[in-house]
């Protein structure tokens, strides 16, 4: 048996020093993912956070401008949700057999606050979750099998979402996925049509703005023409406001850009206050009355965590900061102010391919190109500049200019500007004049490569 004094506590950890990290992270978590990390010193220790800034254990201060893939629109740690936690924290957290006062008055709260109709509510702990129970929510409604997603989307990596994602490179291993799963262009209205004519699709998922596909903004009025094809062929519309939900793109909703109403809603990342994981779908009374309105109907779909006490306050709460702050404008205004900025850099600089998004969700695509280092270390950095342009520009930004950002998941030559709602113009200025010294230092990607490897090769002898 294990003695207790073999395992470590919350003061070790935080104890910690950063090559100790690694060195257990390495051996017990995920080696290769540690490797990748390190290559372009993305394992720093932080231990600090408010707002828009982090801290590491030296006390260098850091800009959060990947802001947790969208979960932190209201920034790190805010006080209005550490409080609302602490208010319930004698409450039971989680007690299935009784009905949970918080979770009703989140559920009140986000049916108030989304489009139309939408008023029942499942609970979940993730985008990935609210995205299972919203396939399987359209399949029991419709009685249909077939379900059409958009190439170049990101749902989640869990079985039934990953059926959904857009990205061979990602289902292929797992293969064979949910059956009768149909891919067809983002932004394209007839290939929609043509895979909804039969009417045997129970449900069309996608994202109003394609975040991991490289910050991609379909054309003007999609969504609407959309919504006017699902209603047309009897399908179910998902729309999936995982990340960008709940003022992101200058609307609580990016789906109300053209007033749309979908048939489901999925949402996370953001809901949680950036402290508490939570991921909800939301529906129709007549969907949810059909689906699962029936005694023994009623627990077809359930989560253990799933509308815990601490989870949904935080939700009540962020809710309330972004009303209270004021941040739905602010996102659209300081995202205009950034988009406007960064296209002055474009026109500047070959190396930047485009400049595309909405709100404060806001991608820069680069050029491609290929390294001269295969030799010195296995490739790595003609593999970082051929395919993860986004990921060389992200390690310059952090090491240069102490300011973290990402590449994204499906295109790796995008990297996501995705701060806090409560972003100050004068951060957005450091950022953009940031970028703009390191393209002035580095206008092709060979030379980025090459700067970059620095960095790469100094990780690989500390190894």
């Amino acid at each position: 048996m294990v003695k207790r004094d073999s395992l470590m506590t919350i003061d070790d950890a935080l104890q910690l020093n950063r090559d100790s990290i690694k060195k257990i992270y390495k051996t017990n978590v995920n080696p290769a993912l540690g490797n990748l990390l390190g290559l372009l010193n993305f394992d720093k220790k932080y231990v600090r956070a408010f707002g828009v800034q982090v801290w590491d254990e030296e006390e260098n201060s850091y800009l959060d401008f990947l802001g947790g893939y969208g979960s932190l629109n209201i920034g790190h740690n805010h006080p209005a949700v550490i409080a609302a936690i602490d208010k319930i924290k004698a409450m039971p957290n989680i007690l299935q057999a009784s009905i949970n006062p918080l979770a009703s008055v989140l559920a009140y709260n986000l049916a108030e606050i989304t489009p139309g109709n939408l008023s029942n509510v499942f609970f979940g702990n993730s985008g990935a979750e609210a995205v299972e129970g919203a396939l399987k929510t359209a399949k029991i409604y419709t009685g249909k099998g077939k379900i059409v997603y958009c190439e170049g989307s990101f749902h989640g990596k869990t079985a039934g979402a990953l059926s959904v994602t857009g990205r061979v490179k990602y289902q292929k291993p797992f293969y064979p996925l949910i059956p009768q799963c149909e891919a067809v262009p983002f932004g394209d209205l007839e290939g929609l049509e043509k895979a909804l004519i039969n009417k045997d699709v129970a449900c069309f998922i996608v994202e109003p703005i394609q975040g991991e596909g490289g910050i991609i903004v379909p054309p003007e009025g999609y969504l609407k023409e959309v919504r006017k094809i699902c209603t047309k062929y009897e399908t179910l519309l998902i729309v999936d406001e995982v990340q960008t939900g709940f003022g992101r793109t200058g609307k609580m909703f990016a789906s109300e850009w053209d007033d749309v109403i979908p048939d489901i809603m999925c949402l996370a990342k953001s809901l949680g206050g950036g402290i508490m994981p939570i991921g909800v779908f939301i529906t129709s009374k007549a969907i949810w009355e059909k689906s699962y309105g029936e005694t023994d109907r009623a627990t077809l779909h359930t989560s253990t965590f799933g509308g815990n006490s601490w989870a949904v306050a935080a939700a009540i709460a962020t809710i309330g900061v972004i009303y209270d702050e004021n941040l739905i404008n602010e996102a659209e205004e300081k995202g205009e102010y950034l988009l406007k900025r960064l296209l002055e850099l474009k026109n500047k600089y070959p190396l930047i391919q485009d400049i595309r998004g909405k709100g404060l969700l806001v991608g820069i695509e680069f050029q491609q190109g290929k390294s001269v280092l295969d030799k010195m270390i296995g490739g790595k950095v003609s593999e970082l500049s051929q395919e993860y342009t986004g990921a060389l520009v992200a390690g310059e930004l952090l090491n240069a200019h102490n300011i973290i950002t990402a590449y994204t998941i499906n295109n790796p030559n995008v990297i996501r500007l995705e701060p806090p709602l409560t972003v100050t113009y004068e951060e957005l200025d450091y950022v953009v004049n940031s970028l703009d010294k390191t393209f002035a230092a580095n206008k092709s990607v060979i030379k980025l490569a090459l700067n970059s490897s620095k960095n790469i090769i100094g990780s690989l002898f500390k190894r």
